[in-house]
């Protein structure tokens, strides 16, 4: 193979075609944004499984699919670490779930819950003569969409742990709120809540 040939090592998981379809279904070309500052951070590709290609490259986790992030994300609990595959179909159906309910592309429900979730503002603690004081800061982009992501999946485990709903209707409920920037929904109440410390920290 010559050095033409060869893949960039440091090019998007699941390479720059958005002309396929993630999962076969979904279109990638038309997705939209709202927030300028997230926007590089929310990388969408046709691929929702690259097992771990940036994982060991700081920072190159925001060109990982923002679908497959939020899959990662649903893992990170003690019932469901390491099972991928069953992940990923769980969040198929929900996407099939959000695109009945809506009639929207789920791809861009994710987009925009992910940037409605994501806080602009928290507070970190500072210490003056050992007096630990509170101060609000700006919060970096890339720090916005991983908040977003945690939120979305805590929210997605609360409402289906230990009770009858399917996960798949808790990802596809909670997603649907935090797009509609639905204050009751989970990761909404928490960014609200974040911005309102730091708001009374300044």
């Amino acid at each position: 193979m010559s050095a033409e040939d060869q893949p960039d090592p440091d090019a998007p998981a699941g390479g720059a075609d958005v002309s396929a379809k993630l999962f076969g279904t979904w279109e990638l070309d038309e997705i939209e944004y709202e927030d300028p500052s997230t926007e590089r951070y929310i990388t969408v590709t046709p691929v929702a499984h690259t097992a771990g290609r940036h994982a060991s490259k700081q920072f190159k986790k925001s060109q990982i699919s923002i679908v497959e992030r939020f899959i990662n994300r649903l893992m990170q609990t003690d019932e469901n670490t390491g099972k991928k595959q069953k992940t990923l179909n769980y969040v198929r159906d929900a996407f099939e779930i959000i695109h009945e309910r809506t009639e929207e592309n789920p791809i861009q429900v994710l987009v925009t819950a992910v940037e409605n979730a994501a806080p602009r503002e928290e507070t970190v603690r500072l210490k003056y003569g050992g007096i630990s004081v509170p101060k609000a800061v700006d919060v970096a982009p890339q720090r916005r969409v991983d908040q977003a992501l945690k939120f979305l999946a805590e929210g997605v485990h609360n409402d289906s742990f230990k009770t009858t709903t399917p996960i798949e209707e808790a990802v596809a409920s909670q997603l649907i709120g935090a797009a509609n920037y639905d204050v009751q929904t989970y990761a909404v109440s928490q960014k609200e809540e974040k911005e309102r410390v730091a708001a009374a920290a300044r």
